[in-house]
């Protein structure tokens, strides 16, 4: 846990210019929403198989960000929401691209768009 806090507060700091300090109290959030994980084939899961999404270490799923980044992406995918700095596209659509692949979870056209736009950036 102790290195997905350091990736976190990293990421947190990344994807909004704002620098977290240490050690504030920095709220580990789904990076694909649960919500977006269940119209996406969660919803098909055992309930085991949606606790081991909810709380996966393995691939960069889990992310400390501020309370106002958080409310500002919401549920949204990466065709409604990308990162306020430009310079996190590519990391930001490479972990989104890297989840949804380890759990097999579909993607609209939309959100490809999204994803080879901010590829692109890489």
């Amino acid at each position: 846990m102790k290195s997905v806090a350091i990736i976190g507060l990293l990421a947190a700091a990344a994807t909004s210019a704002v620098a977290v300090p240490m050690p504030a109290p920095t709220p580990v959030r789904n990076f694909v929403p649960l919500k977006n994980a269940w119209i996406s084939g969660a919803s098909a899961w055992t309930t085991s198989k949606r606790e081991q999404f909810a709380n996966d270490i393995t691939t960069p799923q889990l992310w400390a960000v501020t309370d106002n980044l958080n409310q500002a992406k919401g549920d949204r995918s990466p065709d409604q929401w990308k990162p306020p700095l430009t310079s996190f596209f590519c990391t930001y659509a490479k972990s989104w691209v890297q989840v949804k692949y380890y759990w097999a979870l579909s993607i609209t056209s939309a959100e490809r768009s999204a994803l080879a736009s901010m590829l692109n950036t890489c």
